[in-house]
């Protein structure tokens, strides 16, 4: 190594440990006058030897990349959303469950404030940061490396022996004074100001120039390390570990041996946040042990071991001027109270939903009624109330729509559910364009270049009616249409070609059947592998799939038995659209495990949980979480959870090893 890649490298070390001290310690031993100096002269040795370069350079903090469209790239671990409580008793059930899963009282828990910001997923390898990526819809998310490198508290290369290859989660936030800051330069300069400081922050990762990042005051709190590496054994010291090298972790991170002190924690910040330099709206309390979260495992959405408990949301007191009703795609009548605007958490707030006539009854809620109005977790406004002293005299029960407020249809109701529906499915044009839009969005068939408002104007335009139209659209058609210029159209329909190469599970989502999200429609093209076996499945079929009950399984068979459905899916599979399993994706699948009924519990070393229950699923075989009579196998790892052991053996169930399972698939 010759001396000026030393010098480069060594004014690279000093430069990220001054960052360190300064971002994440809170300590500065160097003037920022110094820090300029040493940063001006490794700057000008990286311009006159190009072949030192590094990306994750303190000279890379500054900015200046510019990203016109944000990479989509899959999560290698998904992004769970927590469920949230509201009251004590939702905690101590939670508490219990806990308890029962995992056949002990002695549970330890980490006590963490929940930050308002906008979740970010970092990748490190070998001890540098590789890349960084946003939540999106926990799958996939958008990637904004080069914007992320700008926040001088996120370690580019790590201070300390950690892990090797890991990913760590956090919360980019605004720290309130760097927000008022912004705000009073908007003033001066005679712009209108930011609503919040995290919807701010979320937007500040979406800046095309990274040196406009840069420039914000940014931080990053990091809460959670992901890897399959087994070096800790509880959550808290993998966040101990992290913060040693060179991670910003939030220091009122505590261990809480019981509920009891959780609550302790609870309560006490719910008075000391105001005081906080940063946004919050709750508490995340967590299982530390790491085996015992394996053990618990997930639901469709959130982890089992984990929970939010959301501190009281702000409420304000509004008119409530008139209430107006939406068509949704399936269409479903949902009405919205149009409220006098009022300012609530940092929002002006015109606009709740009352979610059904069941809700408008139970509250009582009339036109002219002054309402309490709170945000539903400091995001959704929703009306909790109505102040009846303030009730006017000529104030009459609200009345509920009996017609479709754009189709004029009457609408119906069937027995059982909350929520009126317009029949007029083909006629609707709120419906037909809903359904359409549905098609096109990111987490469906993700066609880039058609947004929302061009589908209604080419449906306005007579050009589409369902979404298999958008693939017979040509770039003539296309140009003449308002604000659309030659390069976009071609971009649009570029979009819908390339549109055809998304996988089958996610053109089951798009195609808008009732009750099918995003969890139902993978599990159904996994187990039919094709269109043409789902559609022509019956209701034995449909209701023996995993979490398929008989109101999905009704609304699957409607939607096969519809004419025109049929039609649209042919037309679908004439422009070569997905609608099987690829080749490729059917790699390694068999039927060898078909009708068996797993518990997986324990730490393995050859495969990981993960790994297995895939491996389970891929063979046609299907994970439970809990041992019961229609339990087959239990997939018995190291630290078998006692319960889970003793009830197997109770009822008398095979119990096999890691070694036994890969035989039984081999």
């Amino acid at each position: 190594m010759n001396s000026v890649q030393q010098q480069i490298i060594s004014l690279r070390e000093v430069l990220n440990r001054y960052n360190y001290e300064y971002y994440v310690l809170d300590n500065a031993t160097i003037s920022d006058y110094e820090f300029d100096v040493k940063l001006k002269e490794l700057e000008a040795l990286e311009a006159a030897y190009p072949e030192y370069y590094n990306a994750n350079s303190p000279s890379q903090r500054v900015g200046g990349a510019v990203t016109k469209n944000f990479k989509t790239l899959q999560h290698k671990n998904r992004m769970y959303s927590l469920d949230n409580s509201y009251s004590k008793e939702d905690l101590l059930d939670w508490e219990k469950r806990l308890q029962k899963n995992l056949g002990t009282e002695a549970i330890e828990f980490t006590c963490e404030l929940k930050y308002d910001g906008a979740s970010i997923n970092l990748t490190y390898e070998n001890g540098e940061f590789v890349k960084a990526v946003t939540r999106g819809d926990g799958f996939q998310g958008d990637e904004v490396t080069s914007n992320i490198r700008t926040i001088k508290s996120i370690p580019l290369v790590l201070n300390a022996n950690f892990l090797s290859n890991f990913e760590i989660r956090g919360e980019i936030i605004l720290p309130l004074e760097g927000f008022q800051k912004m705000n009073q330069e908007r003033i001066e300069n005679g712009e209108d100001t930011y609503r919040n400081p995290r919807n701010t922050a979320s937007g500040s990762l979406k800046l095309q120039d990274s040196g406009e990042v840069a420039k914000r005051p940014l931080d990053c709190l990091l809460y959670q390390v992901v890897t399959n590496e087994r070096t800790y054994s509880t959550h808290f010291e993998s966040l101990e570990a992290s913060r040693a090298a060179g991670f910003k972790v939030p220091d009122t991170i505590i261990l809480a041996k019981s509920i009891d002190e959780v609550f302790h924690f609870v309560n006490e910040w719910d008075q000391k946040r105001h005081d906080l330099p940063y946004e919050t709206d709750g508490v995340v309390i967590k299982v530390n042990n790491l085996q015992q979260q394996e053990e618990l495992g997930y639901t469709a959405k959130s982890p089992r071991w984990a929970i939010a408990y959301k501190f009281k949301a702000a409420q304000v007191s509004t008119v409530l001027e008139e209430i107006t009703y939406q068509v949704g795609r399936t269409g479903a009548i949902t009405p919205v109270a149009n409220l006098e605007p009022v300012q609530l958490a940092g929002t002006t707030v015109k606009r709740a939903s009352l979610h059904n006539a069941d809700q408008i009854e139970k509250l009582d809620i009339r036109v002219h009624d002054t309402v309490f109005v709170e945000k539903g977790g400091e995001i959704i406004p929703k009306i909790i109330a109505v102040d009846f002293s303030k009730r006017k005299e000529y104030s009459q029960s609200t009345r509920y729509a009996t017609h479709c407020p754009e189709c004029h249809t009457a609408l119906i109701r069937t027995a059982g559910d909350a929520k009126h529906y317009c029949p007029n499915t083909y006629g609707c044009a709120p419906q037909i364009t809903g359904r359409i839009q549905h098609f096109i969005s990111r987490k469906a068939m993700d066609i880039d270049g058609l947004g929302g408002e061009t589908v209604d104007l080419l449906r306005k335009e007579g050009l589409i009616e369902n979404y298999a139209d958008l693939y017979d659209l040509q770039v003539e058609q296309v140009i003449p249409l308002e604000r659309m210029a030659e390069k976009s159209a071609q971009n649009m329909i570029d979009g819908i070609k390339k549109s055809k190469e998304i996988p089958f599970e996610k053109v089951l989502f798009a195609l808008g059947i009732r009750f099918v999200g995003e969890t139902v429609a993978k599990k159904l093209a996994k187990h039919f592998k094709s269109i043409d076996n789902l559609m022509t499945a019956n209701l034995e079929a449909l209701i023996s799939v995993d979490e398929i009950g008989d109101r999905i399984a009704a609304s699957i068979l409607e939607f096969s038995n519809n004419l025109g459905n049929m039609q649209l899916i042919n037309r679908l599979k004439y422009h070569g659209v997905q609608l099987k399993v690829s080749e490729k994706d059917l790699i390694g699948q068999t039927d060898k495990l078909q009708g068996k009924v797993f518990v997986v519990s324990g730490v393995f070393y050859k495969l990981t949980r993960n790994e297995l229950k895939k491996a389970i699923e891929d063979n046609g075989g299907k994970v439970s979480s809990s041992i019961s009579k229609k339990t087959t196998f239990v997939v018995a790892g190291d630290k078998m959870g006692p319960s889970k052991k003793t009830k197997a053996e109770d009822l008398g169930l095979t119990i096999i090893n890691e070694d036994e399972f890969i035989l039984m698939i081999d």
